[in-house]
């Protein structure tokens, strides 16, 4: 019963990181022998509005706002929100004061009162008139190509959602930055796969375009209200798709800490999506839907983190009783969990090895799953939180 339970926990870590992206891609590679290759209608400009969350962002503001100005889009079609509720520095000082050249659409969205994201969008959405509206954060660059890339989809009225890519700058000072970024390369190559194959399972707040009449306020406690608004819009049987040609670039974690801390909120906010989005574990009704969410998500929240020390412990037992085999797997445990406090040790020394960092950060985000489920747990996680730092 032992070594059933081992191989059984076994196959379901395998699976939740690396086996479902291998029969992801076996998938995918089938439908491209009888689907035809997505085309797009070149004349499709409708107008959008571009949302800019900000919170005492005045360290950053005036180049998002350069950043904004850049975009390859006709500017009679963008109208830009800047959204700074709560903001306690000089960010809705310096948006009023920029000078916008002429022909600019622009709004300056501020209250006083810090309610949260959630409460300042869905403050907003009844003012957004165009048919797309476009969200972002205040602290990324967009590419210029974004919208444009964006919108295209939207020509077909099966979307009803557009996930940009994320992307993490680099400069290898750090194990945060090292497993930060491959984290994110590998999930944006899942990503890619998922969009082909049926759709994306949840946008990241960096980047991510909705069709304005699929809205629905989430729940003011949300706290991945992203993933939750996406993953509504997907349910209604809307497909969510992946443009790796519009993409967010933001700055890496300036620390293990901070990073460790972003993880443990978003780990919280996984639980709480599954609770809120149980409808979609039902395969009858939501078919591939389902499939892909508890194979991408559900399993790397739930199963997947709490198999690995139940792994580690009967691997230990049966070792000592059977032998064989469960030996040498368990030398290798033992040496990912070492190279894992040696990459942890040599983050405190700034020093970088990847091929350590990289067990060090799949540990982490790990722990990071359990304490955010006791986070959750405890309902001590609130939706108005201090944003990690990023270098």
């Amino acid at each position: 019963m032992a070594a059933i339970i081992f191989w059984v926990l076994i196959f379901i870590i395998f699976y939740a990181y690396f086996g479902y992206g291998l029969l992801l891609y076996l998938l995918v590679r089938i439908k491209r022998l009888f689907s035809k290759q997505k085309s797009y209608a070149k004349d499709y400009v409708p107008e959008v509005t571009f949302v800019t969350a900000a919170y005492n962002e005045e360290d950053w503001i005036t180049e998002k706002i350069e950043n904004c100005l850049n975009f390859d889009y006709p500017k009679d079609k963008i109208t830009f929100f800047f959204v700074t509720d709560g903001s306690s520095d000089r960010t809705p000082n310096i948006i009023e004061e920029y000078p916008f050249p002429q022909g600019v659409q622009w709004q300056l969205l501020h209250k006083p009162e810090r309610k949260g994201k959630i409460a300042a969008v869905k403050r907003i959405m009844p003012l957004i008139k165009t048919p797309i509206t476009i969200f972002t954060d205040a602290n990324t660059d967009v590419n210029r190509e974004a919208i444009k890339m964006m919108v295209r989809h939207f020509h077909d009225d099966r979307v009803g959602a557009v996930a940009g890519e994320k992307k993490v700058k680099i400069d290898g000072k750090a194990s945060a930055k090292a497993g930060e970024g491959f984290y994110w390369k590998y999930e944006s190559f899942l990503k890619r796969l998922d969009s082909e194959f049926y759709t994306v399972v949840g946008a990241a707040g960096e980047l991510f375009a909705i069709r304005t009449s699929l809205y629905k306020p989430v729940p003011q406690n949300a706290i991945v209200e992203d993933f939750v608004m996406t993953m509504g819009i997907a349910a209604e049987g809307n497909k969510v798709v992946y443009e790796p040609k519009a993409y967010a670039e933001e700055g890496q974690s300036a620390s293990i800490a901070e990073e460790l801390k972003r993880k443990i909120r978003i780990a919280a906010g996984g639980i709480q999506s599954i609770v809120w989005l149980a409808p979609l574990l039902n395969p009858f009704k939501h078919g591939w839907l389902t499939f892909q969410y508890v194979s991408h998500r559900v399993l790397r929240w739930t199963l997947a983190p709490l198999a690995l020390p139940i792994v580690f412990f009967l691997n230990i037992w049966l070792a000592q009783n059977v032998g064989g085999i469960y030996t040498y797997i368990m030398y290798a445990q033992i040496a990912f969990y070492l190279a894992a406090l040696l990459g942890w040790i040599l983050e405190k020394w700034q020093i970088k090895i990847k091929a350590l960092f990289i067990p060090f950060y799949f540990c982490m985000m790990n722990y990071a799953m359990f304490k955010g489920f006791f986070r959750f747990i405890k309902g001590n996680q609130s939706v108005v939180w201090e944003k990690a730092k990023r270098a």
